[in-house]
């Protein structure tokens, strides 16, 4: 069983950055690739950015592309997702996810573990 908590969200205005952070447990790690979602209010949850277990390959949403960058520190059982040049359509609750595999995943439902979230506001 995997657990995972998120932190770093808040309010931030448009043009902002913010760096959410995500904290596997589990002592295989490396085994595992990560996934960052979010979700608003009456609408399902949607891909952001994922990343391999060794690192190695990485896939954005178009919509993040250029402003978002996820990466993770497999010493320190940590997943990161830098958020850049944030715009108001930004705002979700973004949840951290895990799934073993050697690939990057990008489906909701190829993910087995998932956070509680933490909300991003972004103010215009």
């Amino acid at each position: 069983q995997v657990q995972l908590v998120e932190s770093g969200g808040g309010l931030v205005q448009a043009g902002g950055s913010l760096r959410l952070s995500c904290a596997p447990s589990g002592r295989t790690f490396i085994n595992y690739a990560m996934g960052w979602f979010r979700q608003t209010p009456g609408k399902e949850r949607e891909f952001v950015a994922a990343i391999s277990g060794r690192g190695g390959s990485t896939y954005y949403a178009d919509s993040v592309k250029g402003r978002f960058t996820i990466s993770r520190v497999n010493a320190k059982n940590m997943v990161y997702l830098e958020m850049n040049s944030l715009k108001p359509e930004d705002t979700a609750k973004y949840y951290c996810a895990a799934r073993t595999g050697g690939s990057y995943y990008i489906l909701v439902t190829e993910y087995h573990y998932w956070g509680q979230g933490t909300q991003v506001t972004v103010s215009s």
